[in-house]
């Protein structure tokens, strides 16, 4: 049977008629670095047979393959690699070296990177001598476990022993409050630092960034670049995603003209971050401008590019720029068709769709589930639910995006009584519905006047799934009730519920009473919403509506005479006829 070891042993038999431990210990070093773990396991273990004397540097070796393995390879020979790494300590205490330092750290790090912080506490508190890698892999191990108390407790018990922290211990600190989401001490353990260096710089940005505190990091690499610490692309990358979220065009200017300084002009990665920026603060001139300066392209850019014609809604620049890429030979990835599809969905474009569709499946991305749900929601955008549902059914693995889609298709096109049946096999199945799923439920129970189950499924929501109602759940039961003419339940809601202050519920509860001639409730409905938006015409145009239509044109009178007053404008409705491609027409009409 061939085997790695074997192989290459026939090699050295030629070449080198006795190998010794040097020799194999150099070839464990060599396929650890180029990840082949199991053939590193099983060249060690050929040593061993051979009887070729075992060193701290050979164990020292095979320990750092078993702390890299274990995620990647898991059994190897029966073994898990925490099994063989535990075998090989003993085997290190059996030939005497549990004394020799290095050993003994790559013991403390073989054990931290498997998660198992019991037996480095074990290794660690035997030690007979301490260093800094010591005392920075036992922080490191309890930073990735999320435990930035006991990492600090480590960083504690390091100064007080007389050892000072180097970059090292700052970064593993800083990684350990990352992960536990502790920012107060990850910015104390940044302030301490007597001069950062830039990977530390780069983890207390992404600390802020990940929490959404985007003008915090902003700030702070304004305060990076009075220190005259240059960035590198992670650094720039992370604050143009914090000017994209903020719509900071004139920042983002600046991080583009700094890039620029810094020699980042070609990076692609910068780059996709620089269209990802301009193209949420509605610039694709400016997108455009970047991609086209790019002396390389990857897809990465592609698909930023087709994302940022999607936000824009520029579908149709979206689509030229897919068929652009497949001419100049880029394959596209599953983002790329899941974009795509999308956009197919926004302009209601079947043909386009089923087209892509078949592309899909040429290419082998029809077990995506992101690709699936783009599909799911571009056949029901279409009114081709059947269609939809028949992907569905086929799917092999969904997830909760796949399921909220279906069930919001369904309440897309009117069918209550399907998006109900695909709610209760969802949770039949042991998928557990999020916020979104019940936004899409009660939009379906809505929708199809549904009002008992939709009452239902609302009040199960927190006592048995455990999902706090949102404005968006109350705006749809209460739209629901509404619909049905439940007003005295409507008003248990509005006097219950947490958002009162959203203009949305309270024009949704102002449609309905001028439908159902409630005007008691229409007048606070509309009160309610004189106080959020003044200046929005619709709720006075109304509840002039309610009036007139119940034959009180004096008070319909008054209340467009207020609004005059208050100089509220009412603009003109319009419709616009938009030719999508050469088969269909879609009527677009904006109130």
């Amino acid at each position: 049977m061939w085997t790695v070891a074997g192989e290459i042993m026939g090699l050295w038999s030629r070449d080198i008629p006795e190998p010794n431990e040097v020799t194999f210990t150099t070839m464990i070093g060599a396929l650890a670095q180029t990840d082949q773990f199991k053939e590193a396991l099983e060249l060690f273990r050929l040593m061993l047979r051979k009887r070729v004397p075992v060193d701290s540097v050979s164990l020292s070796s095979i320990l750092g393959v078993c702390a890299k393995g274990e995620r990647d390879i898991g059994l190897c020979h029966g073994l898990s690699c925490n099994a063989q790494g535990k075998q090989i300590h003993t085997m290190s205490i059996k030939l005497g070296f549990d004394r020799d330092l290095h050993l003994s750290n790559s013991l403390l790090d073989m054990y931290a990177k498997i998660g198992d912080m019991d037996s480095a506490e074990m290794v660690f508190v035997n030690l007979n001598q301490h260093s800094n890698v010591s005392w920075n892999i036992m922080i490191a191990g309890y930073g990735n476990r999320c435990n930035s108390e006991k990492a600090a407790e480590y960083l504690h018990r390091m100064q007080c022993d007389g050892y000072e922290p180097d970059d090292v211990t700052y970064i593993n600190m800083l990684t350990a409050c990352v992960k536990s989401g502790d920012v107060r001490i990850g910015r104390l353990i940044f302030d301490c630092m007597p001069s950062p260096n830039l990977a530390s710089w780069n983890a207390i940005l992404s600390v802020y960034n990940q929490i959404a505190d985007h003008r915090e990091a902003i700030e702070l690499f304004r305060k990076m670049q009075f220190q005259c610490q240059h960035p590198d692309r992670t650094t720039l990358a992370i604050i143009l995603s914090s000017c994209a979220e903020l719509r900071l065009l004139e920042v983002g200017k600046e991080v583009h003209a700094a890039a620029q300084k810094f020699g980042f002009y070609d990076d692609v990665y910068v780059a996709s971050s620089l269209i990802n920026m301009y193209s949420k603060c509605g610039k694709m001139e400016l997108c455009e401008h970047v991609f086209s300066k790019l002396p390389e392209l990857d897809i990465v850019c592609w698909n930023s590019m087709l994302t940022g014609f999607s936000i824009n809604a520029l579908e149709q620049d979206a689509l030229s720029l897919f068929k652009q890429m497949r001419s100049l030979g880029f394959f596209p990835s599953e983002f790329s068709f899941a974009t795509i599809v999308s956009s197919c969905a926004k302009i209601s474009s079947l043909f386009q769709g089923q087209l892509f569709h078949a592309q899909i499946i040429k290419d082998g991305f029809l077990d995506d589930i992101f690709v699936g749900s783009s599909l799911i929601e571009m056949y029901c955008k279409c009114g081709h639910v059947h269609g939809a549902r028949c992907f569905f059914d086929l799917m092999p693995g969904k997830n909760t995006v796949t399921w909220n889609e279906m069930i919001h298709g369904y309440a897309q096109n009117g069918d209550g009584r399907s998006a109900l049946c695909l709610y209760s096999d969802m949770i039949s199945y042991g998928e557990k519905p999020d916020d979104i799923t019940f936004v899409a439920v009660l939009t379906a129970c809505s929708h199809s006047s549904l009002v008992d189950e939709g009452l239902e499924i609302f009040n199960a929501m927190l006592p048995k799934f455990g999902v706090v109602p949102k404005l968006d759940h109350y705006t749809s039961i209460i739209d629901c009730l509404s619909r049905a003419g439940r007003f005295h339940e409507v008003e248990v809601f509005l006097d219950t519920m947490p958002c009162k202050d959203d203009a949305v519920v309270w024009e949704v509860v102002l449609s309905s009473c001028r439908i159902h001639a409630n005007v008691t409730l229409a007048k606070r409905a509309a009160e309610e919403l004189y106080r959020l938006d003044p200046q929005n015409s619709a709720s006075y145009v109304l509840l002039a509506n309610t009036y007139s239509s119940l034959g009180r044109w004096d008070d319909a009178r008054v209340v467009r005479d207020m609004m005059s007053d208050k100089k509220v404008l009412k603009y003109p409705g319009y419709s616009r006829s938009v030719c999508k491609n050469d088969t269909q027409m879609i009527l677009e009409n904006k109130q």
